[in-house]
């Protein structure tokens, strides 16, 4: 299950009206009348529900076992809370549907609210502030703002690859996680904030990093806490956890006052200088001080935490096979030649790269699932009736291997899925690692430009060598992350 429990923050509604939707935790008893339809594990026990067998350290990987049993919707229960899961690519159809769902904040996202407040990501529907600070930050990520962007990519991804090299000369293994989390907290600091954290002059990781795991962590926890056994069993987690918010919020209020003091001819034309400078264009609005600090905060956060691991996972691939490795590589050596250092252009042109790094996403979304409620009253695969406001959690990890619409293998790594024709063929709405409809990830093509860079820029460097007898294990802290993998690097000449 991606989560057994749930904070008690209020719950929006798409369309909401004055208390006509319920607060608190929606458990799927009063949203789904045919409820007895879905099937559930076996062996469900009495007023604790199905936790025979409950992995809590691995919920996303639990749940992921039980639908490839159960099918393609099902129910889980614990403590009182039921939860529908759906993965199936028909039913995640209709849930992508934005004229019948939208998204649903809940289990841990709402438990990063205390930290995130209404940023982007953990904004309720009914939430002004959701529509004012996108409307304000998408030409941030415009073609001409992500091209902006790329030479600072570059000095980063060069920072990288002199620790690498290091590595390399030494015959030292390199931790991938832990480098790719520097990379990527590195990049979106100075390319959105012009903040500098230094993580490769560190032997450990920056305390901005201990902290943004302990909140990710602290939230995956209280997903499978029963909400009143919480308080008495999370009290000392409770309190580093508040010491963790108290840190973030301090980083960040500095790096705001840091920007404010500036002379105004310093403006770099950035996020922060748009979240600090910029009025909605038809209100006239701006941003309030308290919600500048939240959207930094879910910038800092999940536009480093997703890429990191996605670039692991994709560097775990490639190491692990050879010959998708070595035609990529003669895609990066064909397209740009013997460039130093590639144009913001030529990087779209990696066209294998890109796939590469679609089908590691394929195989493990570091945002593993997502949430959509009714915002009507309808029925889901013509069989089950869903009340408005009630909610599904949508399992993309699976979704992303329905054979319906992957084929007989899924679980095998090919980049030829994401070949044109293959991926014309495919039914929509079956591959969302970014989330979907008006509220999907509004980082999409910085992560993907930055991630298609730093994989061609590595794989143009080094051979990679997989250390014997490793086999791939996923940790989770809401965002998925390969747990132990080092890769042993080979400078290469020329």
């Amino acid at each position: 299950m991606a989560a057994m429990a749930q904070t008690t923050q209020p719950t929006g509604s798409a369309e909401p009206g004055p208390g006509d939707l319920p607060k608190g935790f929606r458990g799927a008893e009063a949203g789904w009348p045919q409820l007895h339809r879905i099937p559930h594990p076996p062996r469900r026990v009495p007023l604790v529900g199905d936790v025979l067998g409950v992995r809590l350290r691995t919920p996303v990987q639990d749940s992921m076992r039980i639908g490839r049993r159960l099918g393609p919707v099902f129910r889980r229960k614990a403590f009182g809370k039921e939860i529908v899961f759906v993965w199936g690519a028909r039913l995640a159809g209709e849930l992508a549907d934005e004229t019948r769902f939208a998204k649903h904040v809940g289990l841990g996202v709402a438990n990063l609210r205390p930290v995130a407040g209404d940023g982007l990501f953990t904004a309720y529907n009914h939430e002004p502030n959701w529509q004012l600070a996108h409307d304000i930050l998408a030409p941030g990520f415009s073609r001409d703002a992500m091209a902006g962007y790329h030479p600072l990519m570059l000095d980063v991804a060069g920072q990288l690859m002199a620790h690498w090299d290091g590595a390399a000369a030494a015959g030292r293994a390199v931790d991938v996680p832990g480098d790719m989390t520097k990379l990527t907290l590195e990049t979106i600091a100075r390319t959105g904030f012009g903040h500098d954290f230094g993580s490769f002059r560190r032997d450990r990781p920056h305390p901005f990093v201990t902290a943004m795991v302990g909140t990710l962590s602290h939230a995956q926890r209280r997903n499978v806490m029963p909400p009143a056994l919480a308080p008495l069993l999370l009290r000392g987690a409770e309190r580093r956890n508040a010491a963790d918010i108290a840190y973030l919020n301090r980083t960040v209020d500095e790096v705001v006052a840091a920007r404010r003091a500036a002379d105004a001819s310093g403006a770099r034309g950035d996020l922060l200088d748009r979240m600090l400078d910029v009025a909605h264009p038809d209100t006239g609005e701006r941003l309030s001080p308290e919600n500048i600090r939240r959207q930094v905060i879910t910038f800092l956060v999940a536009g480093h935490e997703t890429t990191s691991g996605a670039l692991s996972f994709a560097l775990h691939y490639l190491a692990r096979h050879p010959d998708v490795l070595t035609r990529a590589r003669e895609e990066v050596d064909q397209v740009w030649g013997r460039a130093q250092t590639p144009g913001y252009e030529q990087v779209a042109k990696l066209r294998y790269v890109r796939r590469v790094l679609d089908e590691s996403l394929r195989l493990w979304p570091t945002a593993p699932a997502f949430a959509r409620e009714a915002r009507q009253d309808t029925v889901l695969g013509g069989v089950h009736p869903v009340r408005r406001g009630a909610w599904a959690l949508v399992l993309a990890v699976l979704l992303h291997r329905d054979p319906e619409a992957w084929g007989a293998r899924p679980e095998e790594f090919d980049p030829d899925r994401f070949a044109p024709a293959a991926v014309r063929a495919r039914p929509p709405h079956v591959f969302k690692p970014f989330g979907t409809g008006a509220r999907a990830c509004i980082g999409r093509q910085f992560a993907l430009h930055e991630a298609t860079l730093v994989l061609a820029l590595l794989l143009r460097r080094y051979d990679l060598v997989p250390e014997p007898g490793y086999r791939l294990r996923v940790a989770e802290r809401l965002t998925l992350m390969p747990e132990g993998l080092r890769l042993r690097l080979i400078r290469r000449s020329g």
